[in-house]
């Protein structure tokens, strides 16, 4: 089994920043992707950004282009989000997830429990 543990959240006021770790155990699959998705309350949990595990290409939901960086360290087995620029609107809890993605939520197939990020005003 795939075991993914994010870390990093807390509270920031807006304009502030925050940088998220997953850090997964396990088997991991060269092929699949890494991906951050968030869920604030009463919405639909949503696509953030994902990596390539292996090509190292990096996707972006455009709420979050130019403002969050993903990144990963392979001899870790960790991805991290790099959050910058926050905004109140960015206030959700953020999963990390693996699985053949990128941006597709029914294809990733392992998900972490979730760490709280929020934003105040």
């Amino acid at each position: 089994q795939v075991q993914l543990v994010e870390s990093g959240g807390g509270l920031v006021q807006a304009g502030g920043s925050l940088r998220l770790s997953c850090a997964a155990s396990g088997r991991t699959f060269v092929n699949y992707a890494m991906g951050w998705f968030r869920q604030a309350p009463g919405k639909e949990r949503e696509f953030v950004s994902a990596i390539s595990w292996s090509g190292g290409s990096a996707y972006y939901a455009d709420s979050v282009k130019g403002r969050f960086t993903i990144s990963r360290d392979n001899a870790k087995n960790t991805v991290y989000l790099q959050m910058n620029s926050l905004k109140p609107d960015d206030t959700a809890v953020y999963y990390c997830a693996h699985g053949p993605g990128v941006a597709t939520i029914e294809r990733y197939f392992y998900w972490g429990q979730g760490t709280q990020v929020t934003v105040s005003s």
